[in-house]
């Protein structure tokens, strides 16, 4: 029979699972650390066989032509996402090139190596600098 009584307000019982889950946890860590353990698991997997799933065989042939119609939608997917992240990478660089020039600019002022001009050193109140972005953003 376990023990119900109370320490601090929490059951006892509770107690001694939430500890044996930090040792749990605890050794877990400490096996997942060690390299040999990693290899094992990793030549225990690599010879696992892989064979279709028995469960996919036992479909009716209907479900298995959807499931190789969704298999060629994912691919051509995959095929679009990769165009997609193909022009982002050149519009990405190209905005960096442009963006350049002005990081240069900003660390040669902080570094002190060159010293700002009167018309860079020019600053507005915020407010109308707001006020132009603003219409600058509502023309465009």
């Amino acid at each position: 029979m376990a023990d119900h009584s109370f320490s601090d307000g929490v059951p006892s019982d509770s107690v001694e699972a939430a500890k044996n889950a930090s040792n749990t946890e605890k050794l877990t860590d400490q096996v997942m650390q060690n390299p040999r353990v990693l290899a094992a698991l990793q030549e225990r997997l690599d010879n696992v066989p892989h064979t279709p799933s028995s469960y996919i065989e036992t479909l009716p042939k209907a479900v298995k032509r959807r499931i190789n119609a969704l298999k060629q939608l994912q691919v051509r997917c995959a095929h679009i996402e990769a165009k997609f992240y193909e022009e982002v990478h050149d519009l990405e660089r190209k905005y960096a090139a442009l963006y350049q020039p002005l990081f240069d600019k900003r660390r040669e002022f902080i570094t002190g190596d060159v010293e700002p001009t009167d018309a860079e050193s020019e600053w507005h109140s915020e407010n109308e600098e707001e006020e132009k972005l603003a219409g600058d953003m509502k023309s465009k």
